[in-house]
């Protein structure tokens, strides 16, 4: 049975590589003929139907208790049968939704229970149990188990006969294979667009509108939801024809039919396309049809395909011969029959005119054409085929844990309350990245076609021929697009995912190798998403062999770059799997053949953890893992290949505060200088990255200074071309310089010298850096003599929201020196810094506000200078509106600075500026004037003190 179903049987692609079957006539006759073979056999044969299964049949029911009667022990849910075996062990379990059956007598009693669930239950229990050439279900050979057999020999040799119902239901199958049309997305999307041109105007409309329910058309040409693309389903349409109700109607390979209210419900018989359909449901459409210039002609009736029967060789009076010399003949015959009437094979149906007429080639044509590109394989390629026909004598699909090619993988796992809770912050390609195709097949180049015919060899070929034509593809650059997509739009892709369930090393290292060039794609890599191929990985990593552990992680490393595929890796067990690659470094340079196996593994470790740690919660899972210790330990590696991604990884992290303090905590701020000392820009540019995260905490800040890391930061600011190293460098400097002491002179000559024709991603670091550095009077002064005024107060014109808090602040801090006040008077500074309070950023206000205060308090007339700008005091005094506390608190204080001039005084009074303050005397103010932070305290006392002397003076002014 087992055979039938994997050849006969037609089975979508379903979750973690076991198919479903479609919902088709084949399946349901399939079906049909099992119930019938199951149900009748305890009452013919009861002596047969005891014997015990080698391995239990086990699926997913849905029985309960409660269908249960007598013979069965039933404890609530579950459910044991009162027959055992010899050991003592029931013969049915059921433990819901999971049964388990030794042996026919209890399958009889299983569908004779489901009543009218029974062919559910078939189902179920096929689906539940992969039908694949390597373990075929139901097979005699598979089910009988000589160990507790109950049956005397004769009655053992007697079930062998009994169950050649493989035979039966491949002969039967074949009947309507050879009779089926199986539809593609292809032909369909033909027969509708062709359907459409019957809906013009005038005496040749035979048809009012043919829509599609969704204009979304995935990369297989189906445009139903994924779901519903197991089941075989292409498409849904609407069709309005001139005589009738719209028609609503499902695509499938099957054949077409209506459907109801919901789309998965059929409401009609199956036709075999929607001309046929709809010759029967509308009598004008069959009436006009046949009368246009181009009328579609009938396709050929099919040729019959023998009928294929096995007779018992007792009943012939001939030698009786073995169960599998039988079988291997049938099998062969059906098998040449289905070649001979398949697409493809030998003889098949010659393609109707409507198609030529049109200039719409049928799939079969289409795949006619792209036979006669050329697509010659290297003679190198051919040679060794040849050589290989001579000495291969194993299949690929026979390999252990092997899945058929035409078996796909979906992404099985689980979702969760985590599944859309990553981080936010994730520099990712979360966009569906446009595909782009090629116009035509004359425009793709030869090694288009080359590659697809190395991924036939790899869909058919036995096991030599398989490493073959992997080692003859990785010949073409799979760098270029044209050969990455190449792979998959033939369905190499599902080829090489399949070929790493197989047991066969090397199949599996050439599959990793391909797979970890093309996945640089972004297309590639979510088509890899797709199919299941990181689950897989993930288990790879528990391999022994150490070239396939390196190879699947640097694989997943390449493949992780979007958010859904690192929730993948971590729900799949990828993150403590990875975590434990990384324990196993060598610290001496000189390394052996095998450390260095273990180097790379390492390697390839931390490149797919760098890639997962872009993700929140997979930095913390990483640190659940016990990935911090390992990854200090690998950062004094002496191997600067490994540093890269141990550094890459550490600086992503270092965004969680956990991660700082371990940074601190394990020594690692020592490591991370040395490194900015070596040749390599890369590595350095990391490193520098990692101290500008982790320099946000005042420890981290000492430990740069102490371990003497702000000179070769300073030294990496002549590195001016290259920009990302720039970006790291200047901001590590930044945040150091948080902290006074560790602001050096000869640092802010060379910033000022960056704030010109830079990108904005080094200017805000810049900025940062100087507006630090402005707190000192020295350095102030410093800014000013290396002219680094005007280009600070050219950037109040920016756009960058970060740049402009940036330089508000430095802008705020030089103009507290009088003659750098000067030069910003003079260069409209302060109405420039006016105009950001309109800012929507509540930030740029509140920076802008501050850097406002020391302008009011050493502009030489600030009193007129306010008043100047129009509108000016309405804009400051509406601030007071925010319910930004950081925006309320930088007003008040330019307000108290305002308010030292009568007439500004006059103005702002007149605007409401009193009942607004008082308003804020509970909210910001009180609190804040018991506030540890004596600046703060006295700006906040200071501003009550106004509040006060604005009022008293309101009311002097309004009663004399």
């Amino acid at each position: 049975m087992g055979v039938a179903l994997t050849r006969a049987a037609q089975w979508t692609t379903a979750s973690s590589g076991t198919g479903k079957l479609e919902i088709t006539p084949v399946n349901e006759s399939l079906l049909k003929e099992i119930l019938e073979f199951v149900e009748q056999f305890s009452s013919r044969h009861p002596q047969e139907a005891k014997h015990v299964f080698k391995e239990p049949l086990q699926w997913t029911t849905s029985l309960e208790a409660s269908d249960f009667k007598t013979e069965y022990d039933i404890s609530g849910p579950a459910v044991k049968s009162q027959e055992t075996d010899r050991d003592g062990h029931p013969m049915l379990q059921l433990t819901p939704p999971s049964i388990s059956v030794h042996s026919f007598s209890q399958l009889s009693k299983i569908v004779q229970l489901a009543t009218d669930k029974k062919l559910k239950e078939v189902r179920a229990c096929l689906e539940g149990k992969p039908c694949q050439p390597q373990n075929e279900t139901l097979h005699p050979i598979c089910i009988l188990n000589s160990q507790s057999c109950i049956l005397p020999i004769s009655h053992r040799h007697h079930l062998f006969v009994l169950l050649q119902l493989d035979t039966q239901l491949l002969s039967n199958s074949l009947k309507q294979i050879s009779q089926e049309v199986r539809l593609s997305p292809a032909a369909v999307k033909n027969d509708v667009e062709l359907l459409k041109s019957f809906c013009s105007e005038g005496e040749k409309r035979v048809l009012t509108s043919v829509q599609y329910t969704s204009d979304y058309e995935f990369t297989n040409g189906c445009r139903t939801p994924p779901w519903r693309q197991v089941h075989g389903e292409i498409c849904y349409l609407v069709i309005k024809p001139c005589d009738t109700q719209p028609l609503h109607i499902t695509c499938s390979t099957a054949g077409v039919f209506l459907n109801g209210e919901n789309a998965y419900d059929r409401t009609s018989d199956v036709y075999r396309d929607l001309v046929t359909l709809l010759k029967s449901k509308s009598p004008h459409f069959a009436e006009n049809i046949n009368k246009q210039d181009f009328a579609v002609q009938e396709e050929p009736p099919t040729q019959k395909v023998q009928h294929v029967e096995l007779v018992d060789a007792e009943e012939q009076g001939q030698p009786q011969r073995s169960y599998e010399h039988q079988e291997k003949n049938v099998h062969e015959k059906a098998r040449q029959q289905l070649v001979q009437n398949k697409p493809g094979g030998k003889k098949k149906l010659e393609p109707s005119l409507k198609w030529k007429n049109l200039g719409l080639a049928s799939p079969y044509d289409e795949a006619d054409d792209k036979k006669s590109k050329k697509n010659a394989v290297s003679e190198k390629f051919a040679e060794a085929q040849e050589k290989m026909q001579k000495k291969a004598d194993v299949s690929v699909s026979s390999l252990p844990g092997r899945q058929s090619s035409n078996k796909t993988k979906t992404p099985g796992g689980v979702g969760g309350a985590d599944d859309f809770s990553e981080s936010s912050s994730e520099s990712e390609e979360d966009e569906e990245q446009p595909e782009r195709r090629t116009e035509s097949n004359t425009d793709l180049p030869s090694e288009y076609w080359q590659i697809q015919k190395l991924v036939k060899y790899l869909k058919g070929g036995n096991q030599t021929a398989t490493v073959i034509a992997l080692c003859s593809m990785r010949d073409f650059n799979l760098a270029q697009e044209t050969c990455q997509l190449a792979i998959r739009d033939v369905g190499g892709l599902e080829v090489l995912i399949n070929l790493l369930d197989t047991e066969e090393i090397k199949c599996k290292i050439g599959s990793l190798k391909i797979l970890k060039e093309i996945s640089r794609n972004s297309q590639i890599r979510r088509a890899i998403a797709d199919l299941g191929g990181l689950q897989t990985m993930v288990k790879i990593l528990d391999s022994p062999d150490k070239d396939l552990k390196y190879l699947a992680a640097e694989t997943i490393a390449n493949v992780a770059k979007f958010r859904r595929a690192r929730r993948t890796v971590r729900q799949h067990g990828g993150i403590m799997r990875l975590v434990e690659l990384l324990d196993c470094v060598p610290d001496s340079a000189a390394l052996t053949e095998e450390q260095e196996k273990d180097v790379e593994v390492a390697r390839c470790g931390a490149l797919a953890l760098w890639s997962c740690s872009k993700s929140t919660r997979n930095k913390e899972a990483i640190r659940k893992a016990g990935g911090i210790p390992l990854l200090a330990r690998l950062l004094k590696s002496p191997h600067e290949n490994m540093l890269i991604p141990v550094v890459g990884t550490l600086q992503e992290c270092a965004s969680e505060r956990s991660y700082r303090i371990a940074i601190q905590t394990e020594g690692m701020i020592e490591d991370l200088v040395k490194n900015l000392n070596c040749d390599n820009h890369e590595l350095q540019m990391h490193c520098a990255s990692a101290i500008f995260k982790c320099a946000e905490d005042k420890r981290t800040r000492d430990l740069v200074r102490q371990c003497e890391g702000l000179q070769p930061l300073v030294t990496l600011l002549s590195q001016a071309d290259n920009k990302q190293l720039l970006a790291a460098t200047t901001g590590a400097i930044w945040k150091c310089s948080i902290s006074m002491e560790n602001v050096d002179y000869k640092a802010l000559e060379t910033l000022v010298g960056l704030l010109t024709d830079q990108p904005e991603e080094v200017l805000v670091n810049v900025v940062g850096a100087l507006g630090e550095g402005a707190q000192k009077p020295a350095n102030r002064a410093t800014i000013r003599k290396c002219g680094g005024i005007q280009p600070l107060v050219n950037l109040l014109t920016g756009t960058n929201q970060a740049l402009l808090v940036n330089v508000t602040k430095a802008v705020g801090a030089c103009a507290t020196e009088l003659e750098n006040m000067t030069i910003i008077d003079r260069l409209d500074g302060v109405r420039l810094l006016w105009s950001l309070l309109k800012n929507p950023n509540p930030d740029v206000q509140a920076s802008a506000a501050w850097a406002i205060c020391p302008c009011i308090e050493n502009a030489k007339d600030s009193g007129e200078m306010v008043r100047s700008f129009v509108g000016g005091l309405e804009l400051i005094v509406n601030l007071l509106k925010s319910t930004n506390k950081e925006v309320l608190a930088s007003v008040c204080a330019a307000i108290a600075k305002i308010a030292k001039d009568e007439e500004n005084l006059a103005v702002i009074t007149d605007h409401g500026v009193v009942p607004m303050l008082a308003k804020l005397t509970n909210t910001l103010l009180l609190g804040m004037m018991g506030s540890t932070d004596e600046v703060l305290q006295e700006a906040a006392a200071g501003c009550v003190a106004n509040i006060r002397r604005l009022a008293l003076a309101n009311e002097k002014a309004r009663y004399g």
